[in-house]
């Protein structure tokens, strides 16, 4: 059945506390990893004691406040016209793109490349930034184990969760609550999902570390391992011990 990632934070903290035995943990996150990491952070700081993002997944209740939120606000809206078809199939009919994935690498690879054009700091040129190799290892981790279709259901879980508001984004239920463990953010250029100015997201964590980046874009680990892990590394030594 589809998860939602508030779902899915649960069983990651069960399996960093009750299947693994730690007290006590960090989490990182991108893309759908920010999502997860961001309610390991909300609903379980009792064990997830600092979180670090590399994408902005969630959204504050009441919305952005003054010119510079307001004017990210429509760009990132402005961003998405053109992005937002993919999350509308896989967020309502998710197994109907499935079957036809599953039976066509070749749909696959031209799903995914799309991808990896678009949300990489690479100008349209996608052989500057991936080898071949890189890409075609990347295709084949979703046609050799069959598992474009669960990974598309997660589109429908943060639906059936009820956050539907926002491309991309999810509100934190609470309204009036943030996510108080200590938070790292690091700010990749060519990010799709545009990042909302600091004001905006000091309201939804507590944010002790805000880093942009010179380059990079939405698969920052991929893209920029170095300066990824080395920000990563840096604010666990700042705001976390086991």
């Amino acid at each position: 059945r589809a998860y939602g990632p508030r779902e899915i934070a649960s069983m990651f903290n069960t399996l960093m506390t009750d299947r693994l035995g730690y007290k006590s943990y960090m989490a990182q996150g991108g893309d759908w990893g920010s999502a997860v990491t961001s309610w390991l952070g909300f609903n379980h700081s009792d064990h997830c004691k600092a979180i670090h993002l590399n994408c902005l997944t969630i959204r504050h209740a009441n919305g952005p406040v003054g010119e510079e939120e307001i004017k990210w606000a429509k760009l990132f809206e402005e961003d998405q016209i053109l992005e937002n078809g993919y999350r509308t199939q896989q967020g309502t009919k998710p197994q109907t793109l499935s079957y036809s994935m599953v039976d066509s690498p070749v749909g696959i690879a031209a799903w995914i490349i799309e991808k990896m054009r678009s949300w990489s700091d690479c100008n349209g040129d996608l052989e500057s930034k991936w080898t071949k190799d890189h890409l075609l290892t990347n295709i084949m981790i979703y046609i050799v184990t069959g598992t474009f279709p669960t990974a598309s259901w997660i589109y429908y879980g943060r639906r059936i969760e009820g956050n539907t508001t926002a491309a991309a984004s999810i509100v934190l239920s609470e309204e009036g609550k943030r996510v108080e463990v200590p938070t790292g953010c690091a700010l990749f250029p060519k990010e799709i999902l545009r990042w909302a100015p600091k004001s905006y997201v000091e309201r939804i964590y507590n944010v002790t570390r805000w880093t942009e980046m010179s380059s990079g874009a939405h698969f920052a680990a991929m893209e920029e391992p170095e300066l990824y892990i080395n920000d990563v590394r840096t604010f666990a030594s700042e705001n976390y011990s086991s």
